[in-house]
């Protein structure tokens, strides 16, 4: 965990017009600035930075937030990697709170492969680029391949020299760790020895999300039919195969503003694609697609586009991880490239505007593209086709998620008809592998939980079938309780009268649990006077920058800006405006006057329940008297509020 002292440093250097305003274009606008939204496609710019209240706001897909969370948003990051990127940023150095000794070592040999790792990528790039060997035999090879410099350097390749310790030598030179160096991969102990385990080979850096080199591929260049023409880095803190899409790094703001990932097999593919301005793509370096790997690839879009070679090999590859991949909501299409070809070569044959032609006119659906090929496979043989069949149908029962039932159903349709059988016997048997999925599931949750008699019920799912009445019951209790919350938040500072201030105000008045209904509200308020009790003067700016990131997104909603009064507007009317921070007093009594109105509501009902059930006459007599004293109470808050409609 980050020390608060480092959030505080960071918190108070940052400024959220310059972070926003280095991805995104911002033109003033009175008070605040406008932008076209990096968060979707727009033409006239409807997103919105307030500098005062160091918030964002896009009016066009609802996205809001501060500058952490806008960092977040943009880049991908987790809360952690964007306060270090905004350390980073400003020159704050990061300390981070005591952990576990275990934990602690992991973290200590985590950084230092990074270090390593950073440390042997320019290495292996200087070699490249600089050294005699390096670009007679490493750079000469990928002029040969068709890559031009500039995206050499974009993805940071280079060269291992053939010499038998070359990137030893200098490691060790430098101080690295003789360990590190072997569970990195880059070396290998061989009779007692370190050599070079990439040596005469052409090195493909892999970067995490945030940049980092975590790894590299190291492919052979010369002819040598006992070596593997491909190497990678062994398994270790820092990188796990299964969790690595190559070329993420590079390609995920554009995968985000496309709504599309194009996914291949090999880093040259993803290299040659990206040269050729090809840029939402990355590779799964040969392997089968993983559950993680799908998961990074949401995290960005729903839309996955896989391309790969024609042949029988590209075929079988494309179809492993299609079950994961519905099953996490994914939109799969299928692009096979002809004539032997693949990614790398095609678009170097054919150029980038005939490439980007030839994968949206041949996308196949997935599902269907699959059936097709079983199928063919299945020939005329009935019980291949019965397996086919039920193969499918398992398929299907994948689509599991509310939302892609429409989706699901038009699967059914098309599969009966090519599968040429009837679509209601079709619906069945994917109906009973759901259920047989279902039943499995609940048998494992009954066999791994052990619930009590008296453990609560969990919260019932609304339909959407509550009358608009009751709706609007329950939007105006909303917007009573986040009228007092941002009260509070805005005014709680300011002095209330000689000797207390607005906080004090509204603590000692009306401000008790059972009056907020929604319980982040309340959270936000306890949140609030934690830190006031202990002395502090909180602000807004003390929860837009809250690590739980739930609680900070409900004082950004609170404190959106709608509009604003122009320059024009003010100073024409200048007696006839004024602001809230000028009428604060008003607004303070009259939000605490409302949730006092519902607190006595609901008292006048409770007690007019009570007085519907048998009662001694001194206890009927108490609880009419209990009715009148409420009921002068609501009547003396009308006359200060003025005319409501008490419900």
């Amino acid at each position: 965990m980050i020390t608060q002292a480092t959030i505080q440093q960071i918190l108070s250097r940052i400024d959220i017009i310059d972070v926003v305003g280095s991805f995104v274009k911002l033109k003033k606008r009175g008070t605040n600035y406008l932008g076209l939204c990096p968060f979707h496609n727009e033409k006239s710019p409807s997103f919105t930075v307030s500098p005062n209240k160091e918030i964002y706001k896009c009016f066009g897909c609802g996205k809001s937030g501060n500058t952490i969370s806008f960092v977040m948003e943009h880049e991908k990051y987790s809360y952690v990697e964007a306060l270090k990127w905004l350390a980073q940023r400003y020159n704050v150095e990061v300390e981070e709170t005591e952990v576990s000794a275990e934990v602690k070592a992991q973290q200590q040999v985590a950084d230092s492969l990074y270090i390593l790792n950073g440390f042997a990528q320019k290495y292996f790039s200087e070699v490249l680029l600089h050294d005699e060997e390096g670009q007679d035999i490493g750079l000469s090879y990928l002029k040969e391949r068709g890559f031009n410099e500039a995206i050499i350097e974009k993805f940071q390749l280079g060269y291992c020299k053939e010499s038998r310790n070359a990137f030893v030598t200098e490691a060790l030179s430098k101080q690295y760790n003789r360990e590190l160096l072997v569970k990195s991969g880059l070396v290998a102990l061989r009779n007692e020895e370190l050599v070079d385990n990439y040596r005469g080979r052409i090195i493909f850096p892999i970067h995490n999300t945030t940049g980092k080199v975590i790894g590299f591929g190291a492919r052979i260049i010369k002819k040598n039919d006992r070596a593997p023409k491909y190497i990678n880095t062994p398994e270790n803190e820092i990188y796990i195969k299964s969790r690595i899409l190559y070329g993420m790094f590079f390609a995920r703001q554009v995968i985000d503003k496309f709504e599309e990932c194009l996914l291949v097999e090999g880093y040259t593919d993803v290299i040659s694609l990206h040269q050729a301005g090809i840029e939402n793509v990355v590779a799964s370096g040969g392997t089968s697609l993983t559950t993680e790997q799908i998961r990074l690839v949401r995290k960005y879009t729903n839309n996955l586009t896989i391309i790969y070679d024609g042949d029988a090999a590209g075929i079988k590859a494309a179809l492993r991880g299609l079950d994961m991949a519905l099953e996490e909501g994914l939109n799969v299409k299928l692009v096979l490239i002809p004539d032997k070809e693949d990614p790398d070569s095609y678009v170097n044959k054919v150029g980038a505007e005939a490439f980007r032609n030839f994968v949206a006119e041949n996308k196949k659906d997935f599902i269907i593209f699959q059936l097709e090929v079983a199928l063919k496979d299945a020939g005329t043989d009935s019980q291949k086709k019965a397996a086919v069949v039920n193969q499918m149908a398992e398929t299907l029962s994948r689509i599991n998620k509310a939302e892609d039932f429409t989706r699901q159903q038009d699967y059914i349709r098309q599969c009966s008809e090519l599968l040429q059988i009837e679509e209601s016997g079709f619906t069945n048997l994917v109906n009973k592998f759901i259920r047989e999925k279902v039943n499995k599931f609940e048998s494992k949750q009954f066999s791994e939980q052990a619930y009590s008699n008296d453990e609560m019920p969990p919260p019932m799912d609304f339909d959407g079938s509550a009358s608009d009445e009751g709706f609007q019951l329950l939007l105006k209790d909303e917007l009573q309780e986040r009228a007092v919350v941002r009260a509070l938040i805005e005014f709680g500072s300011m002095q209330w009268d000689d000797t207390t201030k607005v906080a004090d105000h509204i603590f000692s008045e009306c401000v008790e649990d059972d009056l907020f209904d929604n319980k982040k509200l309340l959270e936000v308020i306890n949140t609030y006077k934690l830190w006031y009790d202990a002395g502090l003067e909180p602000t807004a700016k003390n929860f837009f920058y809250h690590e739980n990131q739930e609680l900070s997104a409900v004082v950004v909603s609170l404190l959106e800006f709608p509009y604003e009064l122009s320059d024009k507007w003010k100073d024409k009317f200048e007696m006839a405006v004024s602001s809230r921070e000028d009428s604060y007093k008003q607004e303070v009594i009259s939000t605490l006057g409302y949730l006092k109105l519902r607190k006595i509501k609901r008292m006048i009902d409770e007690n007019q329940k009570d007085l519907g059930v048998p009662h001694s006459p001194e206890e009927q007599l108490n609880l009419l008297a209990t009715h009148k004293a409420l009921k002068d109470m609501e009547r003396e808050l009308l006359r200060h509020l003025g005319t409501v409609i008490v419900r």
